[in-house]
């Protein structure tokens, strides 16, 4: 894959193109509506018919591994009693599975599959003049491709970001139907790679839609407080909203609105040659997003025959010598790690329920802050965070065993941050863009990062650049950390596991840290607890020893005068076909805190009781 220039900001993410390999097959270019889960939309979600390819996925590739548009994706009907003989495949008779959700826990012969899966859908569609349908796909992991109609509609690499098809060309009044071919097989050259611990949820794994907008529309805009050299509150920087949008077609000269009705804001801007109208305007009131006053307001924007409304928070995120502030006051973020898991009913987390109870087990450790790793999130989880005050790290999932050498995954990871960055660039509480998790210290991973780093931070000069690392130099109990990467990041995140992976708890007690004078979040740490199993502080696999490695970390954590934040790893149970541990593991990463049914363990009074009486950072 290789992106083509485009003129408007981010719009590398509606302009991928296919490699000369591929140009006999190109498809329509893709594009990205920011606020897309805020307009109207017509609903896909619910039952599709599912056919499951083994491998080599013949019908969705052929010998030289180029894409197939016959076949199943062509969507006939056997004729059992005369005519052509077709694929051997029939989706009208073939089983269901819910969109969104992943395969794996819905099918038990799926639970463990990695290959392709054949989606197919008939939904009914009236066509309106003078306007654009878009297929809506909030994620679909990892390789995936649409077709409508019998034809192909684009394609999309990557598991965890939204896209948006135009399809007004391929739909037809009256029946349509749709077919997707989802493809969740590893490969080196991936993001993330071929190993990781986390499960590899396969299919449709959030919304699926149709959105109808204008011919001239907005696709495009970041509306957020005005982010200048400083910051005092009170001071008018404190009151100015700022930002762009974009309209796709719009003429040079198209007025824009902006208005933020509670604010008193009503400002207006026009279009450019390139579509794009940037725009400043001061508040007559405007009480800004924090941890303990989460205030949205309402922001609507229109632009010829379209608009959008949406709820966004104004806040203020820098950095000062080892200090983060928020809106100017230096903050601690107190919070656990996260993974994309339901609670209660497992599988990737997709729906309201879902969130609210991700949010009610960050309460009950008195969190403010929660690290979404190690991959973006489904929308509704950064519009939880926004809703709830909980301020939150957003990453890509470049996870140790990447190519950093290959131009080619590079371009992908670029991809994969403007889409990340796009579509959660008007969420107040994400505070972090994350570049990446425990990757090895060499040069072409530099060198890959920093400019990935330096790209982030063009692309969203507004919220602070960071990376989780490993691998610091240990000469008995003095630890330095000198990763190189660490100049092109405004935070450091750092992963250690002592007590569990190395040594005993007790063993952070002599430790001494000799860090730069950056702010640091203790990224990772902890150990496994099977959910119920007692015991002695120092028998593995208890609770009582997962509470005796967080007591002697957080003690350790006091000590470390740069430390702004803790993530213990992590919040909650969640499967990970690496750990297999018949009755102590089950398939699933016992570090949590609370168990995958959301089962407090001794950690969670823990970690409640020490950040709420004795936090083991402090802001300043």
């Amino acid at each position: 894959m290789r992106l083509r220039s485009c003129s408007k900001p981010l719009a590398a993410v509606a302009c991928l193109v296919l490699t000369a390999s591929a140009a006999a097959q190109q498809t329509p270019l893709r594009t990205l509506l920011v606020g897309a889960d805020r307009r109207p939309a017509q609903s896909l979600d619910g039952d599709w018919h599912y056919l499951v390819e083994q491998p080599p996925a013949r019908e969705l590739y052929d010998s030289q591994g180029k894409i197939r548009d016959t076949g199943y994706a062509l969507n006939t009907h056997p004729n059992i009693s005369s005519g052509p003989h077709n694929s051997e495949y029939d989706f009208s008779t073939a089983p269901t599975l819910k969109v969104p959700g992943d395969w794996n826990t819905q099918d038990p012969t799926l639970l463990r599959f990695e290959g392709v899966v054949w989606y197919q859908r008939d939904f009914d569609y009236t066509p309106q003049p003078g306007q654009r349908t878009f297929l809506h796909i909030g994620a679909a992991n990892y390789r995936s491709v649409f077709w409508v109609n019998g034809k192909r509609l684009c394609e999309h690499e990557g598991g965890f970001t939204p896209f948006d098809c135009d399809a007004t060309a391929l739909l037809h009044p009256g029946s349509n139907f749709v077919v997707a071919a989802v493809d969740s097989t590893r490969h080196q050259d991936d993001i993330p790679s071929l190993l990781y611990d986390f499960y590899d949820y396969g299919g449709l794994t959030r919304d699926v839609s149709l959105i109808t907008v204008p011919t001239e529309f907005i696709d495009d805009y970041r509306v957020q407080l005005q982010h200048g050299a400083s910051f005092a509150p009170g001071s008018a920087a404190a009151r100015t909203v700022a930002g762009y949008v974009h309209v796709e077609g719009a003429a040079a000269g198209t007025k824009v609105n902006i208005r933020i009705p509670e604010a008193g804001v009503d400002a207006t801007a026009t279009t450019d040659g390139n579509g794009q109208a940037s725009f400043q305007a001061e508040a007559k009131r405007l009480d800004l997003w924090s941890t303990t006053n989460p205030k949205l307001y309402a922001v609507q924007i229109s632009a010829g025959a379209d608009h959008v409304a949406d709820q966004i928070g104004f806040r203020d995120v820098r950095v000062d010598g080892t200090r983060i502030l928020l809106n100017g006051k230096p903050i601690a973020l107190l919070g656990a790690n996260m993974h994309a898991e339901a609670p209660v009913r497992g599988g990737r987390a997709y729906s309201d329920a879902d969130m609210q109870n991700i949010v009610k087990m960050l309460h009950a450790i008195n969190a403010n802050f929660v690290r979404l790793c190690h991959y973006p999130h489904d929308e509704r989880m950064t519009r939880a965070t926004d809703a709830a005050g909980i301020l939150a790290w957003s990453e890509i999932p470049l996870w140790q065993r990447i190519t950093f050498s290959s131009p080619e995954v590079y371009a992908k990871a670029v991809t994969m941050l403007h889409e990340m960055i796009r579509r959660d660039q008007n969420k107040a509480s994400v505070i972090f863009w994350s570049v990446s998790n425990e990757t090895p210290n060499n040069a072409d991973r530099t060198r890959f990062l920093t400019n990935l780093a330096n790209e982030a931070r063009h692309t969203d000069s507004t919220r602070l650049i960071t990376s989780a690392l490993i691998g610091p130099r240990v000469s008995e109990d003095r630890i330095v950390q000198d990763d190189p990467l660490m100049p092109a990041l405004d935070v450091v995140g750092q992963n250690e596991y002592i007590g569990w992976y190395e040594g005993t708890a007790e063993d952070a007690d002599r430790k001494t840290w000799v860090l730069p004078q950056k702010p640091f979040i203790m990224s990772e740490f902890g150990a496994e607890a099977t959910p119920g199993n007692h015991g002695g502080a120092h028998d593995r696999w208890t609770e009582e020893q997962q509470v005796n490695v967080l007591q002697h970390q957080f003690a350790m954590i006091r000590r470390i005068p740069q430390m702004r934040g803790t993530t213990p790893w992590v919040l909650m149970d969640f499967r990970s076909s690496t750990r297999n541990i018949p009755k102590l593991q089950n398939g699933y990463n016992r570090k949590g805190l609370f168990s995958e049914t959301m089962q407090p363990k001794q950690s969670v009074e823990l970690v409640r009781k020490t950040y709420t009486e004795n936090p083991p950072v402090k802001a300043e």
